[in-house]
């Protein structure tokens, strides 16, 4: 039985890749240094995965920013304002189009769906010049392949890239982003060819806006780009990777249609229902990605129930062709847990981070291949009986609290209007109201004092001092331009969220909760005084 990992954090292990980026913009270190720390980074990635038994290895997930970014250059999609004249684009104009320069601003950064990873959103219109600027995904498959890891390069798709970025500026709203399709797909087919001749047997097109609500023109772009990509993809064994929920019929439909596939990745941890349309119908000789490991936790994953959802898979499937995976990418977890030395051991053996994963897709896989191991699996049941009994999440007087509620419990006693007369004669606002959202800039000063108290080169009194002095400027910064509702800038939060308090309960917060889903988290000065509401899990 074969496993498969969907994709992998970049940043290392010990935060090696943003202490280097961080160092280069400073001018610090040189581009060759930047280079090598990744080139190091990757190569203990692949080998990770390799030693870990893992049969289909992703490359060109690494990215020293966005791998949306990454795909815009490959396109050569850069707007005008970079001034970027053509060839290979370097670090200069990459990180111009990722954080904007002294000049002119960064691209638009927004949610990558529904997670806290944001991508940059490529700026297209009808007069965009495409070309092949970015040579990555070919060179890091090479580069795998020079340390005699056989890798699948994995690409965001064409269409998922083109629904995902939005009208550049000057360009009417209603500009079809789909329309562009056979301007890009020439640029796709010779990244294609690249890596067949690279010696390639497998490719990954990453289409997750099939999960979307679609409509029938956007499902009709899919078609046509793999109808298209056909002939150039000829030899090569296609997985189509889709994540983070459900498919809707006609998506799936969409999907299992598409010309010269090979393989579709599902995630079936979120995807609860798309289970169902497998069973139902799954083309006869297409392989399954089966995503039953969840990629966007920290938890240890239920082995024994991943276990059962194979083994139902296989009777539809075929034993030889089911893959376990990873829901999505592992980018949206921690990078490995035998880095958090202060955790007590139950907890620890609650949890798995990305490494970890990375064992679990491969105990599944030889326990579906009759390589079960025994232990492996009693200490991951062991685990989870143990989260779901421990009283750190089983919290008595809460669920008892929460059991009592009535229906009347989740309604103010009061009205809107009620509420809002309230307001008005507290705060007497404008009818239109002016503020400001989140943190002021931390200044230079600022984190010189911050350094200084972590170090222990002053004082709590000092440094509560200036936090105090900072607060004042940025009130009377709003007052003077008469800002309604006035926030303190929040000079203390890195100092409040760096400390060992809160990231101890941050990551017990879900285990603290008991039976309740946490509505607000307030902290209180740089004490870490914590205030917690909750409401009973719907």
């Amino acid at each position: 039985m074969a496993s498969h990992i969907v994709g992998y954090p970049r940043m290392g292990p010990k935060r090696e890749l943003k202490f280097a980026l961080e160092s280069f913009w400073d001018k610090k270190s040189s581009a060759e240094d930047l280079k090598k720390v990744a080139a190091d980074l990757r190569s203990s990635i692949w080998k990770q995965m390799s030693g870990a038994g893992i049969k289909y290895i992703p490359s060109n997930t690494f990215s020293y920013y966005d791998q949306v970014l990454d795909t815009t250059s490959m396109l050569g999609a850069v707007p005008p304002r970079y001034n970027w004249t053509g060839g290979e684009i370097g670090y200069d104009t990459y990180f111009s189009m990722a954080r904007g320069n002294a000049s002119v601003p960064a691209m638009e950064m927004t949610k990558w769906f529904d997670t806290n990873y944001h991508f940059i959103v490529p700026e297209l219109g009808p007069d965009v010049k495409f070309s092949y600027a970015s040579h990555k995904a070919v060179d890091e498959f090479k580069e795998a392949k020079a340390l005699g890891v056989d890798t699948v390069p994995v690409l965001i798709g064409p269409v998922s890239y083109l629904l995902l970025s939005k009208p550049a500026k000057g360009v009417e709203k209603t500009f079809s982003l789909l329309s562009l399709l056979p301007k890009i797909i020439p640029i796709y087919k010779e990244v294609i060819s690249e890596l067949k001749a690279a010696g390639a047997s497998w490719i990954q097109f990453d289409e997750p806006t099939l999960v979307l609500d679609l409509d029938s023109q956007q499902l009709q772009a899919f078609t046509a780009a793999y109808a298209d990509l056909e002939s150039t993809l000829s030899g090569l064994n296609v997985l189509i990777e889709t994540y983070f929920a459900d498919l809707t019929p006609e998506a799936y439909k969409t999907l299992i249609g598409l010309k010269g596939v090979t393989a579709y990745g599902l995630d079936l941890v979120r995807g609860t229902q798309t289970t169902d349309l497998v069973k139902k119908d799954f083309p006869k000789g297409k392989y399954l990605f089966a995503g039953v490991v969840d990629g966007r936790n920290i938890w240890a994953n239920d082995l024994a129930s991943s276990l059962s959802t194979m083994q139902a898979l296989e009777a539809v499937v075929g034993k030889d062709k089911l893959v376990v995976s990873t829901s999505c990418s592992l980018l949206h977890t921690a990078v490995d847990l035998v880095n958090e030395t202060k955790l007590d051991d139950e907890i620890k053996s609650w949890l798995a981070f990305a490494a970890q994963k990375v064992v679990e897709v491969n105990a599944l896989a030889k326990a579906l291949a009759g390589q079960k191991d025994e232990a492996f699996f009693s200490s991951n049941a062991a685990a989870q009986a143990s989260r779901k009994s421990s009283p750190r999440v089983t919290n008595a007087a809460v669920q008892k609290a929460a059991d009592a509620l009535k229906g009347s419990d989740h309604r103010r006693a009061t009205n809107v209007s009620a509420r809002l007369d309230a307001q008005q004669k507290k705060l007497n606002l404008p009818i239109l109201p002016t503020t400001t959202i989140g943190s002021f800039p931390q200044t230079v000063e600022l984190r010189r004092v911050r350094r200084e108290f972590k170090a222990n080169k002053i004082s709590e009194d000092d440094y509560v001092k200036a936090i105090k002095e900072e607060i004042k400027k940025v009130v009377n910064l709003q007052e003077e331009l008469d800002i309604d509702v006035l926030v303190h800038g929040e000079p203390e939060a890195k100092t409040i969220w760096s400390s060992t308090l809160v990231s101890s309960c941050l990551v017990l917060l879900s285990l603290l909760m008991g039976g309740c889903n946490l509505m607000v988290l307030a902290v209180s000065s740089h004490r870490s005084s914590m205030v917690m509401l909750a409401a009973p899990r719907q």
